[in-house]
Protein backbone atom coordinates (compact mmCIF):
# COMPACT_ATOMS: atom_id res chain seq x y z
CA UNK A 1 0.00 0.00 0.00
CA UNK A 2 2.69 2.25 1.31
CA UNK A 3 4.31 1.96 -2.39
CA UNK A 4 1.20 2.32 -4.14
CA UNK A 5 0.37 5.45 -2.50
CA UNK A 6 3.85 6.99 -3.37
CA UNK A 7 3.60 6.12 -7.21
CA UNK A 8 0.34 7.57 -6.92
CA UNK A 9 1.67 10.45 -5.05
CA UNK A 10 4.72 10.55 -8.15
CA UNK A 11 1.88 10.44 -10.98
CA UNK A 12 0.05 13.00 -9.91
CA UNK A 13 3.03 15.52 -9.23
CA UNK A 14 4.21 14.61 -12.73
CA UNK A 15 0.55 15.90 -14.40
CA UNK A 16 0.74 19.06 -12.31
CA UNK A 17 4.21 19.41 -13.49
CA UNK A 18 3.40 19.21 -16.92
CA UNK A 19 0.30 20.57 -17.00
CA UNK A 20 2.40 23.97 -15.39
CA UNK A 21 4.44 24.00 -17.95
CA UNK A 22 4.07 27.06 -20.50
CA UNK A 23 2.77 26.30 -23.76
CA UNK A 24 3.59 26.96 -26.97
CA UNK A 25 5.71 26.80 -30.05
CA UNK A 26 9.19 25.32 -29.32
CA UNK A 27 11.08 24.52 -32.56
CA UNK A 28 13.18 27.93 -33.27
CA UNK A 29 12.32 27.13 -37.11
CA UNK A 30 9.40 28.59 -36.81
CA UNK A 31 7.73 31.75 -37.23
CA UNK A 32 6.27 31.83 -33.85
CA UNK A 33 8.43 29.94 -31.89
CA UNK A 34 8.34 31.16 -28.08
CA UNK A 35 12.09 31.05 -26.23
CA UNK A 36 10.24 30.91 -22.82
CA UNK A 37 7.84 27.73 -24.36
CA UNK A 38 8.72 24.53 -22.45
CA UNK A 39 5.68 22.46 -23.98
CA UNK A 40 4.87 22.61 -27.54
CA UNK A 41 1.12 23.78 -28.16
CA UNK A 42 1.52 22.03 -31.42
CA UNK A 43 0.46 25.66 -33.50
CA UNK A 44 3.73 26.09 -34.64
CA UNK A 45 3.74 28.42 -37.73
CA UNK A 46 6.13 27.88 -40.70
CA UNK A 47 6.64 29.96 -44.06
CA UNK A 48 6.97 27.98 -47.16
CA UNK A 49 10.12 27.95 -49.16
CA UNK A 50 8.44 30.86 -51.01
CA UNK A 51 8.78 33.32 -48.60
CA UNK A 52 12.36 32.52 -47.33
CA UNK A 53 15.19 34.40 -48.59
CA UNK A 54 18.15 32.60 -49.15
CA UNK A 55 21.73 33.48 -50.99
CA UNK A 56 21.68 35.66 -53.32
CA UNK A 57 18.96 37.27 -54.92
CA UNK A 58 18.80 37.39 -58.52
CA UNK A 59 16.39 39.96 -59.90
CA UNK A 60 14.23 42.38 -58.70
CA UNK A 61 11.95 41.35 -55.42
CA UNK A 62 8.87 42.72 -53.95
CA UNK A 63 8.18 41.22 -50.24
CA UNK A 64 4.81 42.35 -49.84
CA UNK A 65 3.15 42.79 -46.32
CA UNK A 66 0.73 40.19 -46.45
CA UNK A 67 3.35 37.65 -45.36
CA UNK A 68 6.10 37.20 -42.96
CA UNK A 69 9.54 36.51 -45.38
CA UNK A 70 12.60 34.71 -44.05
CA UNK A 71 15.74 35.19 -43.47
CA UNK A 72 17.57 32.60 -43.86
CA UNK A 73 22.02 32.98 -43.83
CA UNK A 74 23.41 35.51 -45.73
CA UNK A 75 20.82 37.08 -48.10
CA UNK A 76 22.39 39.27 -50.61
CA UNK A 77 20.90 41.89 -53.08
CA UNK A 78 24.03 42.04 -55.67
CA UNK A 79 24.96 45.41 -58.52
CA UNK A 80 22.03 45.85 -60.63
CA UNK A 81 18.99 44.42 -58.54
CA UNK A 82 16.60 45.98 -55.88
CA UNK A 83 14.88 44.48 -53.00
CA UNK A 84 11.62 46.96 -52.61
CA UNK A 85 9.64 46.17 -49.16
CA UNK A 86 6.13 46.87 -49.18
CA UNK A 87 5.22 49.28 -45.96
CA UNK A 88 4.22 46.77 -43.17
CA UNK A 89 6.29 44.01 -43.95
CA UNK A 90 7.96 41.40 -41.37
CA UNK A 91 10.76 39.77 -41.69
CA UNK A 92 12.69 37.23 -39.67
CA UNK A 93 15.50 36.04 -39.34
CA UNK A 94 17.04 32.88 -38.14
CA UNK A 95 19.54 32.20 -35.66
CA UNK A 96 23.12 31.70 -36.33
CA UNK A 97 26.74 32.81 -35.72
CA UNK A 98 29.55 32.90 -37.34
CA UNK A 99 29.37 32.98 -41.19
CA UNK A 100 25.95 31.51 -40.97
CA UNK A 101 24.34 34.58 -39.40
CA UNK A 102 21.38 35.52 -40.91
CA UNK A 103 22.40 38.97 -42.64
CA UNK A 104 20.52 41.54 -45.42
CA UNK A 105 23.53 43.00 -47.58
CA UNK A 106 22.91 45.58 -49.73
CA UNK A 107 26.00 44.96 -52.18
CA UNK A 108 27.43 48.28 -53.76
CA UNK A 109 25.25 48.69 -57.23
CA UNK A 110 22.32 47.22 -55.17
CA UNK A 111 19.48 48.73 -54.24
CA UNK A 112 16.79 48.54 -50.95
CA UNK A 113 13.51 50.63 -51.27
CA UNK A 114 12.03 50.11 -47.68
CA UNK A 115 9.34 52.44 -47.67
CA UNK A 116 7.61 51.97 -44.41
CA UNK A 117 5.15 54.68 -42.77
CA UNK A 118 4.64 55.41 -39.04
CA UNK A 119 1.29 53.59 -39.38
CA UNK A 120 2.96 50.79 -40.86
CA UNK A 121 6.66 50.53 -40.71
CA UNK A 122 8.92 47.73 -41.70
CA UNK A 123 10.13 45.10 -38.74
CA UNK A 124 13.37 43.29 -38.98
CA UNK A 125 13.56 40.51 -35.87
CA UNK A 126 14.42 37.22 -34.83
CA UNK A 127 11.74 34.40 -35.57
CA UNK A 128 11.87 34.06 -31.59
CA UNK A 129 10.39 37.32 -31.82
CA UNK A 130 5.66 35.98 -31.72
CA UNK A 131 4.86 39.38 -33.46
CA UNK A 132 2.73 38.59 -35.89
CA UNK A 133 0.86 40.37 -39.36
CA UNK A 134 -0.79 43.47 -38.51
CA UNK A 135 0.90 44.09 -35.28
CA UNK A 136 4.21 46.70 -34.79
CA UNK A 137 5.49 44.44 -31.57
CA UNK A 138 5.14 40.89 -29.96
CA UNK A 139 5.48 39.56 -26.68
CA UNK A 140 8.27 36.71 -26.34
CA UNK A 141 11.16 39.15 -26.24
CA UNK A 142 12.34 42.60 -24.84
CA UNK A 143 15.22 44.88 -24.97
CA UNK A 144 18.05 42.85 -23.25
CA UNK A 145 17.49 39.90 -25.64
CA UNK A 146 20.17 40.48 -28.13
CA UNK A 147 22.20 38.96 -30.72
CA UNK A 148 19.33 36.12 -32.35
CA UNK A 149 20.22 37.48 -36.03
CA UNK A 150 23.05 39.68 -37.34
CA UNK A 151 21.41 42.78 -39.26
CA UNK A 152 21.11 45.28 -42.19
CA UNK A 153 24.11 46.27 -43.72
CA UNK A 154 24.15 48.62 -46.81
CA UNK A 155 27.03 49.38 -49.03
CA UNK A 156 27.99 51.93 -51.44
CA UNK A 157 30.34 53.44 -54.11
CA UNK A 158 30.94 56.75 -51.74
CA UNK A 159 34.53 57.97 -50.52
CA UNK A 160 35.60 56.96 -47.17
CA UNK A 161 39.51 57.49 -46.04
CA UNK A 162 41.14 54.34 -45.25
CA UNK A 163 44.43 53.48 -44.38
CA UNK A 164 47.16 53.34 -47.08
CA UNK A 165 44.79 55.45 -49.50
CA UNK A 166 42.93 52.44 -50.92
CA UNK A 167 39.67 52.72 -52.37
CA UNK A 168 37.68 50.33 -51.24
CA UNK A 169 37.77 47.61 -47.77
CA UNK A 170 36.05 44.85 -46.53
CA UNK A 171 32.88 45.76 -44.18
CA UNK A 172 33.59 44.12 -40.85
CA UNK A 173 30.95 41.53 -39.86
CA UNK A 174 31.16 39.67 -43.11
CA UNK A 175 33.87 37.14 -44.01
CA UNK A 176 36.98 38.44 -46.31
CA UNK A 177 35.77 35.79 -48.85
CA UNK A 178 32.59 37.35 -50.05
CA UNK A 179 33.07 40.14 -52.46
CA UNK A 180 29.45 41.17 -51.79
CA UNK A 181 31.20 42.80 -48.25
CA UNK A 182 33.66 45.30 -50.27
CA UNK A 183 32.54 49.04 -49.88
CA UNK A 184 34.09 52.50 -50.90
CA UNK A 185 35.04 54.42 -53.80
CA UNK A 186 34.80 58.03 -55.43
CA UNK A 187 31.14 58.41 -56.19
CA UNK A 188 29.82 60.93 -53.45
CA UNK A 189 26.25 60.81 -54.65
CA UNK A 190 25.98 57.68 -54.97
CA UNK A 191 22.42 55.84 -54.31
CA UNK A 192 22.08 52.59 -52.67
CA UNK A 193 18.14 52.80 -52.85
CA UNK A 194 15.56 54.34 -49.74
CA UNK A 195 15.10 53.36 -45.94
CA UNK A 196 12.55 54.56 -44.45
CA UNK A 197 10.35 53.81 -41.19
CA UNK A 198 11.99 50.56 -40.39
CA UNK A 199 12.66 49.39 -37.21
CA UNK A 200 15.66 46.41 -36.78
CA UNK A 201 15.24 44.28 -33.48
CA UNK A 202 17.34 41.91 -31.43
CA UNK A 203 20.14 41.36 -34.09
CA UNK A 204 24.27 41.93 -33.45
CA UNK A 205 25.40 37.94 -33.98
CA UNK A 206 28.67 37.22 -33.52
CA UNK A 207 31.05 36.39 -36.42
CA UNK A 208 34.11 35.67 -34.67
CA UNK A 209 35.75 36.04 -31.12
CA UNK A 210 35.03 40.30 -30.12
CA UNK A 211 33.19 40.69 -34.39
CA UNK A 212 29.55 41.47 -34.17
CA UNK A 213 27.53 42.88 -36.42
CA UNK A 214 25.76 46.18 -35.86
CA UNK A 215 22.18 46.81 -35.83
CA UNK A 216 22.49 49.13 -39.51
CA UNK A 217 25.83 49.05 -41.11
CA UNK A 218 26.90 51.83 -43.87
CA UNK A 219 29.62 51.45 -45.51
CA UNK A 220 30.44 54.27 -48.13
CA UNK A 221 26.97 55.35 -48.34
CA UNK A 222 26.04 57.76 -50.95
CA UNK A 223 24.05 61.03 -50.38
CA UNK A 224 21.83 59.82 -53.48
CA UNK A 225 20.57 57.68 -50.71
CA UNK A 226 17.41 58.57 -48.43
CA UNK A 227 17.56 57.25 -44.38
CA UNK A 228 15.16 58.73 -41.95
CA UNK A 229 12.87 57.42 -39.69
CA UNK A 230 15.14 53.87 -38.36
CA UNK A 231 15.35 52.44 -34.98
CA UNK A 232 17.65 49.83 -33.66
CA UNK A 233 16.63 48.04 -30.81
CA UNK A 234 18.53 45.41 -28.34
CA UNK A 235 21.68 44.77 -31.02
CA UNK A 236 24.53 43.29 -29.68
CA UNK A 237 27.13 45.91 -31.24
CA UNK A 238 26.65 49.15 -32.37
CA UNK A 239 23.12 50.65 -32.97
CA UNK A 240 24.45 52.55 -36.24
CA UNK A 241 27.44 52.55 -37.76
CA UNK A 242 28.76 54.74 -40.35
CA UNK A 243 31.86 54.01 -42.39
CA UNK A 244 32.75 56.69 -44.14
CA UNK A 245 30.38 57.76 -47.47
CA UNK A 246 28.17 60.85 -47.56
CA UNK A 247 24.84 59.90 -46.89
CA UNK A 248 22.58 62.20 -44.67
CA UNK A 249 20.27 60.76 -42.20
CA UNK A 250 17.53 61.97 -39.82
CA UNK A 251 15.44 60.56 -36.72
CA UNK A 252 17.44 57.78 -35.95
CA UNK A 253 16.75 56.61 -32.54
CA UNK A 254 18.75 53.50 -30.92
CA UNK A 255 18.09 51.54 -27.64
CA UNK A 256 19.57 49.18 -25.52
CA UNK A 257 22.26 48.46 -27.54
CA UNK A 258 25.45 46.03 -26.04
CA UNK A 259 28.03 48.93 -27.78
CA UNK A 260 27.81 52.31 -29.11
CA UNK A 261 24.40 53.80 -30.26
CA UNK A 262 25.92 56.36 -33.26
CA UNK A 263 29.63 55.31 -33.94
CA UNK A 264 31.26 57.11 -36.93
CA UNK A 265 34.83 55.76 -38.91
CA UNK A 266 36.61 56.67 -41.65
CA UNK A 267 36.14 60.09 -42.70
CA UNK A 268 32.07 60.26 -42.79
CA UNK A 269 31.08 63.08 -44.03
CA UNK A 270 27.24 63.78 -43.74
CA UNK A 271 24.51 65.16 -41.59
CA UNK A 272 23.04 63.14 -38.75
CA UNK A 273 19.84 65.38 -37.40
CA UNK A 274 16.99 64.53 -35.13
CA UNK A 275 18.47 61.85 -33.19
CA UNK A 276 18.32 59.77 -29.64
CA UNK A 277 20.26 57.07 -28.41
CA UNK A 278 19.11 55.62 -25.33
CA UNK A 279 21.37 53.76 -23.19
CA UNK A 280 20.62 50.57 -20.39
CA UNK A 281 22.81 48.59 -18.44
CA UNK A 282 24.33 46.71 -21.09
CA UNK A 283 25.44 49.76 -23.20
CA UNK A 284 29.25 51.86 -24.45
CA UNK A 285 28.84 55.06 -25.27
CA UNK A 286 26.47 57.18 -26.89
CA UNK A 287 28.69 58.16 -29.48
CA UNK A 288 32.01 57.04 -30.83
CA UNK A 289 33.85 59.14 -33.29
CA UNK A 290 36.91 58.12 -34.66
CA UNK A 291 38.78 60.15 -36.92
CA UNK A 292 40.18 59.34 -41.24
CA UNK A 293 42.55 56.34 -41.27
CA UNK A 294 44.15 58.22 -44.89
CA UNK A 295 45.07 60.98 -46.27
CA UNK A 296 41.18 62.14 -47.00
CA UNK A 297 39.65 64.22 -44.28
CA UNK A 298 35.87 63.86 -43.62
CA UNK A 299 34.09 65.83 -41.30
CA UNK A 300 30.85 65.22 -39.75
CA UNK A 301 28.06 66.87 -38.48
CA UNK A 302 25.42 65.63 -35.68
CA UNK A 303 22.89 67.64 -34.31
CA UNK A 304 19.73 68.11 -32.67
CA UNK A 305 20.28 65.24 -30.94
CA UNK A 306 19.67 63.60 -27.20
CA UNK A 307 21.53 60.94 -25.74
CA UNK A 308 20.25 59.47 -22.18
CA UNK A 309 21.84 57.59 -19.94
CA UNK A 310 21.36 54.50 -17.50
CA UNK A 311 20.95 55.19 -14.16
CA UNK A 312 20.24 53.09 -10.80
CA UNK A 313 19.18 56.74 -8.96
CA UNK A 314 21.59 58.69 -8.79
CA UNK A 315 24.37 55.64 -9.72
CA UNK A 316 25.19 54.21 -13.03
CA UNK A 317 23.48 51.41 -14.05
CA UNK A 318 25.76 48.93 -15.77
CA UNK A 319 30.03 48.83 -16.09
CA UNK A 320 30.10 51.64 -18.82
CA UNK A 321 27.96 54.25 -19.98
CA UNK A 322 29.41 57.42 -21.28
CA UNK A 323 28.71 60.06 -22.99
CA UNK A 324 31.01 60.24 -25.84
CA UNK A 325 34.50 59.02 -27.15
CA UNK A 326 36.42 60.71 -29.73
CA UNK A 327 39.29 59.07 -31.03
CA UNK A 328 41.77 58.88 -33.78
CA UNK A 329 41.91 62.36 -34.57
CA UNK A 330 38.14 62.69 -35.34
CA UNK A 331 37.40 65.68 -37.48
CA UNK A 332 33.45 67.37 -37.18
CA UNK A 333 30.84 69.11 -35.32
CA UNK A 334 28.14 68.69 -32.48
CA UNK A 335 25.42 70.90 -32.30
CA UNK A 336 22.13 71.39 -30.01
CA UNK A 337 23.50 68.17 -27.85
CA UNK A 338 21.27 67.23 -24.88
CA UNK A 339 22.91 64.73 -22.90
CA UNK A 340 20.14 63.61 -19.74
CA UNK A 341 20.08 61.46 -16.68
CA UNK A 342 23.56 60.33 -16.96
CA UNK A 343 25.29 59.43 -13.60
CA UNK A 344 28.08 61.41 -11.92
CA UNK A 345 32.03 60.46 -13.73
CA UNK A 346 30.12 59.32 -16.80
CA UNK A 347 31.90 62.32 -19.26
CA UNK A 348 32.83 63.57 -22.92
CA UNK A 349 36.23 62.62 -23.93
CA UNK A 350 38.84 63.36 -26.18
CA UNK A 351 40.57 60.25 -26.34
CA UNK A 352 44.52 60.97 -27.60
CA UNK A 353 46.55 63.98 -28.62
CA UNK A 354 45.24 63.42 -32.24
CA UNK A 355 42.05 64.23 -30.61
CA UNK A 356 43.47 67.06 -28.91
CA UNK A 357 45.07 68.38 -32.25
CA UNK A 358 42.04 67.83 -34.03
CA UNK A 359 40.00 69.92 -31.78
CA UNK A 360 42.97 72.62 -31.24
CA UNK A 361 42.88 73.13 -35.08
CA UNK A 362 39.70 73.68 -35.47
CA UNK A 363 38.47 70.56 -37.21
CA UNK A 364 36.70 68.99 -33.96
CA UNK A 365 34.30 71.56 -32.89
CA UNK A 366 31.25 71.57 -30.41
CA UNK A 367 28.03 73.68 -30.22
CA UNK A 368 25.58 74.34 -27.39
CA UNK A 369 25.59 71.54 -25.72
CA UNK A 370 23.49 70.97 -22.80
CA UNK A 371 23.37 68.30 -19.74
CA UNK A 372 20.85 67.67 -17.23
CA UNK A 373 21.60 65.22 -14.39
CA UNK A 374 18.91 62.88 -12.81
CA UNK A 375 16.34 64.93 -10.41
CA UNK A 376 17.85 65.44 -7.27
CA UNK A 377 21.20 64.14 -8.30
CA UNK A 378 24.14 66.49 -8.12
CA UNK A 379 27.19 66.01 -11.10
CA UNK A 380 30.13 67.09 -11.81
CA UNK A 381 31.57 70.56 -13.48
CA UNK A 382 31.77 71.07 -17.02
CA UNK A 383 35.55 71.32 -17.14
CA UNK A 384 34.92 67.52 -15.41
CA UNK A 385 32.16 66.45 -17.66
CA UNK A 386 34.54 67.72 -21.20
CA UNK A 387 37.74 65.49 -20.50
CA UNK A 388 40.86 66.31 -22.58
CA UNK A 389 43.10 62.68 -21.59
CA UNK A 390 45.73 63.99 -23.01
CA UNK A 391 45.77 67.38 -21.29
CA UNK A 392 47.34 69.49 -24.47
CA UNK A 393 44.40 71.33 -25.07
CA UNK A 394 41.53 74.04 -23.75
CA UNK A 395 38.80 71.70 -24.36
CA UNK A 396 38.31 71.52 -20.52
CA UNK A 397 38.11 75.34 -19.99
CA UNK A 398 36.64 76.19 -22.81
CA UNK A 399 33.25 74.01 -22.07
CA UNK A 400 32.42 76.48 -20.48
CA UNK A 401 31.72 78.68 -23.56
CA UNK A 402 29.76 75.70 -25.28
CA UNK A 403 28.18 73.80 -22.84
CA UNK A 404 25.66 73.99 -19.92
CA UNK A 405 23.86 72.26 -17.34
CA UNK A 406 20.92 72.97 -16.97
CA UNK A 407 16.99 72.11 -15.80
CA UNK A 408 14.52 72.79 -18.70
CA UNK A 409 16.59 71.63 -22.18
CA UNK A 410 15.95 73.82 -24.63
CA UNK A 411 18.28 71.76 -27.40
CA UNK A 412 17.99 68.16 -28.15
CA UNK A 413 16.07 65.96 -30.41
CA UNK A 414 12.01 66.57 -31.48
CA UNK A 415 10.80 63.23 -29.63
CA UNK A 416 7.73 63.32 -31.00
CA UNK A 417 8.60 61.93 -34.96
CA UNK A 418 9.32 58.84 -32.92
CA UNK A 419 6.04 58.09 -31.80
CA UNK A 420 6.04 55.37 -33.77
CA UNK A 421 8.35 53.04 -32.46
CA UNK A 422 8.91 50.12 -30.00
CA UNK A 423 10.70 52.26 -27.90
CA UNK A 424 7.97 54.51 -27.88
CA UNK A 425 5.36 51.67 -27.23
CA UNK A 426 7.17 50.86 -24.47
CA UNK A 427 7.38 54.23 -22.75
CA UNK A 428 10.88 54.57 -23.04
CA UNK A 429 11.50 57.85 -24.86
Amino acid sequence: MKISKILSILFLTSITFFSCKKEGCTDPTALNYNAEAQKDNGNCEYNSDEYTLSGQISSDLTLTSDNIWTLSGRVVVPSGVSLTIEAGTIIKAMPGTGASASTLIIARGGKLYANGTAAAPIIMTSNADDITIGQTQGSSLNVNVRGLWGGLLILGNAPCSFSGDVTELQIEGIPASDANGLYGGNDATDNSGTITFVSIRHGGAEIGEGNEINGLTLGGVGTGTTINNIEVVANVDDGIEFFGGTVNASNLIVWGQGDDGLDIDQGYSGTIDNSMVILNEASDHAFEIDGPEGSATGSFTITNTTIKGAADGCNAAGVDGEMADFRKGATGITSNILAIDFSSGKDVELDSQEDAFSYSNGNLIFNNWEIKWIDGCIGENLNEIFDDKSDLSTFENDAFNFANIINTPSVGADKSVFYWTYTSLNNNL
